[in-house]
Parts: C-alpha cells; structure tokens; sequence
C-alpha cells in the first residue's frame, strides 16, 4: 500500500481537468481562426480589385481604352498588361470606351463580393 502512494504520477482527475481547459481553449480558437481565413480571403479579393482599377487607369493613362476582361485563374490577365489575379480570386472588369469602367472580385472561400465603380470613385460596397 505503502508503495502506491510513493509513486510519482498524474491523477485521473488530473489529467481530466488538462482535457477540460485544452477543450475550451479550442472550442474558442477553431471560429475565430475561420474568421480570420475568411477575412484573408476578402482581403486578397478587394486586393486584386484595387490592382485591376490600377491597372485599367494605367492602360488609358497609355492612351487606350478601358478593357472589358475577365480573370479567373492565377496568374496574368490577358488584356491589362501588369496585372495578375491571385489564386481563388475571380475578377470581372467592364469598360466603356475611355469614360467610365466597373469591377467585381469574389475570392471562392470568401464571403464577400467586392465592387469598384470608377465613376463613383472606387469601392463601392
């Protein structure tokens, strides 16, 4: 009996209440980690939208006009030289000769559709 309690060791209720604070802990990180993935995501999307209104400004500043274009893989957009769409981020640009032109990007795992009116100057949601 004597050796029992001698030993060296962790109880059972121990060891629950380590499971029970690691539970909690968890139960409150999970959300907010998908939240903070889902604003990443927005983030890319309006990243995207801003460099392609920078883009479509720079290719009338060069004495064309705005290009009507549609991004939706990585990588270079044909149409607006410079310019790249990230990965996931889908961009779709519609100009109207060298007056005006309008943008919306939605990344696939975000939640937000993001709009630019150049008329209205920029971001419009």
């Amino acid at each position: 009996m004597k050796a029992l309690r001698n030993s060296k060791g962790f109880t059972l209720i121990e060891l629950l209440v380590v499971v029970a604070i690691i539970g909690i802990l968890a139960a409150i990180a999970i959300p907010q980690f998908a939240a903070y993935r889902q604003r990443g995501f927005d983030a890319r999307a309006q990243s995207d939208l801003r460099n392609g209104a920078t883009a479509q400004e720079s290719l009338v500043a060069g004495g064309g006009n705005y290009a009507t274009v549609s991004c939706s893989s990585a990588g270079a957009c044909a149409g607006l030289p410079g310019f790249a769409v990230s990965k996931g981020v889908t961009v779709a640009m519609t100009g109207t000769a060298q007056t005006s032109f309008v943008c919306t990007s939605k990344h696939t795992d975000g939640p937000t559709t993001w709009n630019y009116d150049s008329t209205a100057g920029g971001i419009t949601n």
